[in-house]
């Protein structure tokens, strides 16, 4: 078996200028928090607009993939209210509307009254969305194994558990 060779990390990056700079004005600040968290901002800006412009090749925008994956991942029969969409997504319901009207004209999606609440609407995928939310999700994951491709197994597993620990003490 051949081993992928790695390449080495940079000596220097941009946050490191930043904070040499912060460290030669106010020498009295310990600027480690902002390396950390200007590197978790950078990374997922970039990483971000790459997973973007991939659901852009499938004629989607990153939010509207959020509605038809939320669908996908809900399992058979891809239906949730607008109101379990919303709260899922954390958008307003005028936001939720206008995303549904596109995907809907766009034959991803359908709204239909609920068998179970008079008042309320249910949304499914189509069969289109459904292979749409397919393809874009397994896009998307191939511009985040681009971006750990330089890791092994036992350093994104480590990696994990470090931003795992980070958000719970954030969240």
């Amino acid at each position: 078996m051949t081993e992928v060779k790695k390449a080495p990390a940079p000596e220097k990056d941009a946050v490191d200028a930043i904070t040499a700079q912060w460290a030669a004005v106010r020498p009295d600040l310990d600027t480690a928090p902002m390396a950390v968290f200007g590197r978790i901002y950078r990374i997922s800006k970039a990483v971000g607009e790459a997973v973007e412009r991939a659901y852009n090749r499938h004629g989607i925008t990153r939010g509207e993939f959020d509605v038809i994956a939320t669908l996908r991942r809900s399992g058979v029969p891809y239906t949730l209210s607008p109101r379990e969409l919303s709260a899922t997504l954390m958008l307003t319901t005028g936001g939720m509307t206008g995303r549904l009207d596109k995907l809907e004209r766009a034959g991803l999606l359908t709204r239909s009254p609920d068998p179970h609440d008079r008042r309320g609407l249910q949304v499914t995928l189509t069969d289109r969305g459904l292979a749409l939310a397919d393809e874009a999700v397994s896009a998307g994951l191939e511009v985040h194994r681009a971006a750990l491709e330089d890791f092994d197994r036992e350093e994104v597993e480590q990696l994990t558990a470090l931003l795992r620990k980070l958000l719970a003490d954030v969240a």
